[in-house]
């Protein structure tokens, strides 16, 4: 196995686009893992760790751009109130050490269904920024990313470099359902995002389908009910019927599968679960918003 080591991001393209089985390396938190287990045997390895604006992150009018090597413990000391989606799913991550190494850009790379940022980017709306020396950059909408089981859209010469992510407009929540508390991979995990804005909801399923997916079904029928029900305007607690009707349908957007972390009927009955609970904690946190706004006025 050689190791590459480039000193910029110039360099990097260029090394990956002359071994394009260049397996990127920055935190390792999960690459090493599969060499260790010897899952893997990688013919390069590409050291992305010198190239210094990949941990770097700057957040703009609408949106954050996050580097690919911005680590989880950055993300939840100092993007909480930009991205609480994220900063929750970055919680859940492992251990400190490991939130002190691991990044959203090595998740997407992965492209593990049970990988806990994939939940809050597609809830959220987010973009990946993919480079490579011969075609340039390109923004990849994360809806289009996951192509298949630890596959993605990226091309072999190809680096993710950053994620663009929507700032919060409203309320957003994570839950992962796991064997314990910490160090675990999730059993299931759930996103959801309220973007009062737009009066739309968006939702993340992980490791309840070949690839994380969103419970598309779901969001219409949500949006709908809200925007029918006047919720958005009034305020209203959301009916029981509507979010019971909500959870059944992100149930039924899972496929799972049985494994020793979990059976596939257990997968989508806590899927359902974490859709209930997810946005009666959001939509109260909206009315709680409202509430304050209307005061303040």
């Amino acid at each position: 196995m050689d190791f590459i080591r480039p000193a910029s991001w110039e360099e990097a393209l260029a090394a990956k686009a002359e071994h394009p089985t260049a397996v990127p390396i920055a935190g390792g938190t999960d690459v090493m893992v599969e060499i260790n287990f010897d899952h893997r045997r990688p013919e390069y390895l590409l050291d992305l760790n010198r190239i210094g604006d990949l941990t770097e992150w700057e957040v703009g009018e609408a949106t954050v751009r996050l580097g690919a090597s911005v680590s989880y413990t950055k993300i939840m000391e100092n993007l909480r109130a930009e991205l609480p989606g994220l900063a929750l799913a970055s919680h859940t991550v492992a251990s400190p050490q490991i939130r002190n190494r691991g990044g959203v850009g090595g998740n997407l790379g992965t492209a593990s269904p049970a990988g806990d940022a994939h939940p809050a980017l597609l809830s959220a709306g987010a973009e990946v920024e993919a480079e490579s020396a011969a075609r340039g950059t390109r923004l990849i909408p994360i809806d289009e990313f996951y192509t298949g089981v630890k596959r993605n859209a990226l091309q072999p010469d190809e680096l993710i470099r950053a994620v663009h992510i929507k700032k919060a407009d409203g309320p957003q929540q994570f839950s992962k359902v796991g064997t314990r508390n910490a160090m675990v991979i999730a059993v299931c995990a759930f996103g959801l995002a309220l973007h009062p804005e737009t009066r739309t909801v968006r939702t993340g399923i992980g490791s309840a389908a070949p690839t994380p997916v969103r419970a598309k079904t779901a969001e219409d029928f949500l949006n709908a009910a809200l925007e029918e029900g006047g919720f958005w305007d009034n305020g209203k607690i959301i009916t029981p019927s509507v979010a019971k009707q909500f959870a059944d349908l992100c149930s039924a957007a899972c496929n799972p599968i049985d494994d020793v972390r979990g059976t596939a009927s257990y997968r989508r009955h806590a899927v359902g679960v974490m859709a209930r609970r997810t946005l009666t904690w959001t939509w109260e946190s909206y009315r709680d918003a409202r509430r304050a706004s209307e005061g303040a006025a």
